[in-house]
């Protein structure tokens, strides 16, 4: 790709990354709720709850614009590259880590590619659930990736981020949102104890972004 074309495809990126926070703004009045940390230049993983397609993108978009430039979601790439519309939006605009879901398909261990991508300087957005809770939990039980990810860089904070109300904007199998407010609070961080269990440690990150669920949005 030539140098020209390069510039030409970052400007729209960042053109288009614009455009989203601004239609999340018009739809949701998206509001960040910091509960139990401050908005600063801190490497983190903010795991958070998911319910819609729209998880990460609200996520992103509610940070300010310093550290939005340096937060990187952790998304499926079979959804993100499914035609050259979404690819362009994974890779171009979010900037993606990108997540071959199948073992037997990967060439990347996503892990490395996560602690990769903390390691060049990135904070980053993760779903430790795995895939859409359309259930009656409040929270499924997580994934493994947060906890070796943590073992490996045990300093990175860890963050509970409670995404409310984007289920009902954005419902499965619809593509035109509902007007409606939307909050996402970010909790305290927390991190992996020394000699704590896979199991112990997932349970209370687990715990953790359960608490950190704004009253109003419990059932």
């Amino acid at each position: 790709m030539g140098r020209l074309k390069r510039l030409v495809l970052r400007f729209a990126a960042v053109v288009t990354g614009h455009a989203i926070v601004l239609f999340a703004r018009l739809i949701t009045a998206p509001r960040p709720i910091w509960a139990g940390i401050d908005p600063v230049p801190r490497k983190r993983i903010y795991f958070a709850n998911h319910t819609s397609n729209g998880d990460f993108v609200l996520a992103w978009a509610v940070l300010p614009p310093n550290l939005r430039a340096r937060t990187r979601p952790v998304a499926a790439a079979d959804y993100w590259l499914k035609s050259p519309l979404r690819a362009f939006a994974g890779r171009d605009v979010f900037r993606a880590v990108l997540i071959d879901r199948n073992p037997e398909t990967r060439d990347e261990d996503p892990v490395e590619k996560m602690v990769g991508a903390l390691d060049e300087g990135a904070s980053l957005i993760l779903f430790p659930e795995g895939g859409r809770n359309m259930g009656p939990d409040s929270v499924l039980p997580f994934k493994t990736g947060l906890f070796h990810v943590a073992r490996q860089r045990p300093d990175v904070d860890l963050v509970p981020t409670w995404i409310a109300n984007l289920n009902e904007i954005l419902p499965k199998g619809e593509v035109v949102p509902l007007p409606l407010l939307c909050t996402v609070t970010f909790a305290a961080p927390i991190h992996l104890e020394p000699g704590e269990s896979k199991d112990a440690f997932l349970a209370r990150a687990r715990d953790a972004l359960i608490a950190a669920r704004p009253e109003e949005d419990r059932v």
